[in-house]
């Protein structure tokens, strides 16, 4: 087992030895300062009673610190170069089962029935910037049992997930994470943290999804398209942007009249919604139609 992979000398050795040539494709960047998967696992409260699902071990560098506190590991690994690695970094790790798996083509549900007996399990993942919002929304939409999520994203990304209604960063993506959890960025991680060296900055953010009260799943489908619809022109005041969006039957003087009977003006944009408000409108429309 390398010891210590966090330092940057370790990870260029066991990177040498197995000739592993970075995947552009795989947007991979290693981990080299221990403050950051300290500050992760800190962040999600691994303890031993815990199994935690790790996205893209990579080299093994966070799934040490994790197994290191949690009673199991199950990481899911996409790139089979990594597996060899992985083998060698993680030997006398005996809680830490490794799978080569896209975790978009897995069924979290299934992941759970069958490393946690179908209890809740806690996410972490240093996630690669291409896929960031598409595995935190199969995450948030998969209705498997989740505990919380805690990941390292890009920088506007977190900032976008976190963001409020008036703010530019607020969009469908804000409105889908405060529905499904409670965010909180809990730290800032600076380029020179990383192997290769991204050109931008990163967070933590940490999504808290324990006790959240989920719509029935055909109202909350109904919800995120009239959500995702109120986005898709966000310069248009809503009823335009609804009705020009061609994903719902509403058409402008509809969405319009249905605002109004919430007490809001026809000519406010999506932007301006609180989440509440997307909900009491999704009510009224669909009782109208």
């Amino acid at each position: 087992m390398t010891e210590n992979l966090a330092n940057p000398k370790n990870t260029i050795e066991i990177i040498k030895k197995y000739e592993f040539t970075f995947q552009k494709r795989f947007g991979q960047n290693f981990l080299i300062d221990g403050h950051v998967p300290e500050k992760i696992v800190a962040a999600a409260g691994i303890g031993k009673e815990d199994t935690v699902l790790e996205i893209g071990p990579g080299i093994g560098t966070l799934t040490q610190y994790l197994a290191r506190e949690a009673g199991q590991v199950v990481a899911v690994e996409i790139d089979r170069m990594l597996i060899p690695i992985l083998e060698e970094t993680l030997e006398g790790f005996s809680n830490v089962t490794v799978i080569n798996d896209d975790i978009m083509k897995c069924s979290l549900k299934k992941l759970c029935d069958e490393y946690n007996g179908g209890r809740p399990m806690k996410v972490v993942a240093n996630l690669p910037y291409y896929i960031t919002t598409p595995v935190v929304m199969a995450l948030l939409e998969s209705r498997a049992p989740i505990r919380s999520i805690t990941v390292m994203v890009q920088k506007e990304v977190a900032d976008r997930m976190q963001a409020g209604p008036g703010t530019k960063d607020y969009g469908a993506l804000s409105l889908a994470v405060r529905y499904h959890s409670r965010a909180k960025i809990v730290a800032d991680v600076p380029p020179n943290c990383f192997m290769p060296r991204p050109k931008v900055g990163s967070a933590v953010i940490h999504l808290d999804c324990e006790g959240m009260e989920l719509l029935p799943e055909e109202e909350e489908k109904r919800l995120f398209a009239l959500i995702k619809a109120a986005f898709g022109q966000r310069r248009k005041t809503l009823p335009n942007a609804v009705a020009g969006s061609g994903a719902l039957p509403y058409d402008r003087e509809t969405v319009a009249a249905a605002l109004e009977r919430l007490g809001l003006k026809p000519t406010v944009r999506g932007e301006a919604l609180e989440l509440a408000q997307f909900e009491a409108l999704a009510r009224e429309l669909d009782r109208r139609n």
